[in-house]
């Protein structure tokens, strides 16, 4: 995964060539991707806004995050949600509190239709190496365009900090038809093509399906990842606290981080179901 994030800031940079190496916008995307590569722990605060097939969906959760091996616990306050997740453990399942009947503790997969529905991503995604690895290969796709796609609006608040406010807008932004090839699933089409995973169900109305399309199927996908996407880096850690995303329509998602620790080891018992404060 460091391999593969270091590829992409490469490209990334590769792509920025066509823009002045003294642009405040070049200077401060691959600051970012930099920093997102030295992210080995946090502890955080997400709120996320996400469009769904029943409307706009808001959540607020407690992320405790190890990036390398993955190690994950997630506590949703208001659903009284807790989940965790551990690489290399249970088969790599998630141990899922859920609050609804019969509340008990499940093993479940997090790429299983009971962990994505009404989701935009799963707990593989959570945290900002996947924010940096969308953010660079979105860029990179403008190739020449890319001067004229993202811009600096400079310097703001958000939520309660100081930031560097971005732009990137995409003039290509479209859909365009996609023949299904055999042994296909959504997910692996949105991998592939580097698009958004649930702006492909929504706009093909596949919300839950996660199985084999089936082959010659015909899907409308967009040829950019999104059409607008708005995000503000902090000044202090030159990490991504605040990403919206737009498509045809208007907001698809946003996601706001309030960093409490960062990079400060996490206790094994803290990633364990047993832990004093879980629930399990």
């Amino acid at each position: 995964m460091r391999c593969l994030t270091y590829i992409l800031c490469l490209f990334c940079f590769g792509a920025f060539s066509q823009m002045a190496p003294q642009s405040k916008e070049f200077k401060i995307v691959l600051d970012m991707l930099d920093s997102i590569k030295h992210v080995k722990y946090v502890r955080m605060e997400l709120k996320a806004l996400e469009r769904t097939e029943q409307g706009y969906l808001s959540a607020t959760s407690l992320v405790k995050l190890q990036v390398n091996p993955r190690r994950l616990y997630f506590y949703n306050p208001e659903k009284k949600l807790e989940i965790l997740y551990n690489a290399g453990q249970l088969n790599n399942k998630c141990v899922v509190k859920p609050h609804v009947f019969p509340y008990i503790t499940l093993l479940l997969d997090p790429l299983g239709n009971l962990m994505r529905k009404n989701q935009h991503y799963t707990v593989h995604e959570i945290g900002f190496e996947f924010i940096g690895r969308t953010i660079a290969l979105a860029l990179a796709k403008e190739k020449e365009n890319i001067a004229k796609s993202l811009s600096y609006v400079g310097q703001v608040e958000k939520n309660g900090r100081k930031c560097h406010m971005l732009i990137y807008e995409s003039k290509a932004f479209a859909y365009t038809d996609y023949v299904v090839q055999k042994k296909e699933t959504i997910g692996m089409i949105a991998v592939r093509l580097n698009v958004n995973d649930y702006m492909l169900r929504l706009k093909n109305n596949m919300y839950n399906d996660y199985g084999y399309v089936k082959t010659g199927t015909i899907l409308k996908v967009p040829v950019m990842y999104c059409k607008k996407g708005v995000f503000y880096v902090d000044e202090k850690s030159m990490l991504p606290i605040s990403v919206s995303i737009y498509d045809d329509v208007g907001l698809f998602e946003s996601y706001d981080f309030s960093i409490s620790e960062l990079n400060k080891p996490i206790p094994d018992a803290e990633f364990r179901k047993d832990y004093k404060d879980y629930h399990f």
